[in-house]
């Protein structure tokens, strides 16, 4: 496996970058739990039935000279820069992304550190445009994506605060509450010309049914439509049955 990355490296090189798909980098880890070496903790765990605690490095491997070494930015022997940005707690090497240790996330960042603030009920580096403006949840970022299952904390894909307070890698409705993770007015309205358009059969047309909006949380009673019912409210189509079709008696 030493061999396979350190020429995964070379080849990386090659093309104008270093390391793996994951990591621009001049050297390989040596995985505590296994000795083995690898270019990153991604790359092992993708190849190993366990996971590397990256926290536990201490020795890295030049891919230029293949001198072992402690866990340093630069190799001792041949002076090749392992990193552009290296932290010593995470035993983090890549390219210059503006990255910074979050000491209360316990991991690394991408930055700028400055366009980051740490929310200490999420306990998670937010943008500064959502301080004071999003709603708090305890430990939020300490679960699992519910579309990917990948874990939120660690992942290296961007988490997206949604209205409810809940993250997300991706989607449209947030599966935790089922409220709309996006500002859906423009869809609504598109909607309701669809609705205007396609009229139901006549037997349909005085059937109505009692109905949860997921958005705004209240009951309303309105006109069954296989396109979607909605909500008396707030006007949004995020709407679930609550209740079996009846015909509307003023209208019979």
């Amino acid at each position: 496996m030493a061999a396979s990355a350190r020429e995964d490296g070379r080849r990386g090189q090659e093309h104008g970058r270093r390391g793996c798909e994951h990591y621009d980098r001049g050297c390989l880890l040596k995985a505590p739990c296994c000795d083995k070496l690898y270019t990153c903790r991604l790359c092992h765990d993708n190849n190993e039935d366990h996971q590397l605690d990256r926290f536990k490095v201490k020795e890295v491997q030049c891919i230029n000279c293949e001198k072992i070494q402690h866990a340093q930015q630069i190799c001792e022997e041949c002076s090749t820069l392992f990193g552009e940005y290296y932290c010593n707690i995470c035993h983090l090497f890549d390219k210059d992304k503006k990255q910074y240790h979050c000491e209360n996330c316990g991991i690394c960042r991408i930055g700028p550190k400055e366009d980051f603030f740490h929310c200490l009920k999420c306990n998670l580096c937010l943008a500064m445009n959502l301080q004071g403006k999003h709603k708090c949840i305890e430990n939020v970022s300490r679960q699992n994506c519910p579309i990917c299952l990948e874990d939120i904390h660690t992942s290296r894909i961007v988490a997206h605060v949604l209205p409810c307070g809940h993250l997300l890698h991706r989607g449209y409705r947030c599966p935790l509450c089922m409220h709309s993770a996006l500002d859906m007015t423009r869809y609504w309205r598109q909607l309701d010309d669809e609705v205007a358009q396609t009229p139901m059969p006549s037997e349909y047309q005085n059937m109505t049914v009692d109905i949860l909006c997921n958005d705004c949380n209240g009951r309303s009673t309105v006109q069954f439509h296989i396109l979607g019912m909605k909500c008396n409210i707030c006007e949004s189509y995020n709407t679930a049955q609550a209740g079996g079709c009846r015909i509307s008696l003023d209208q019979q």
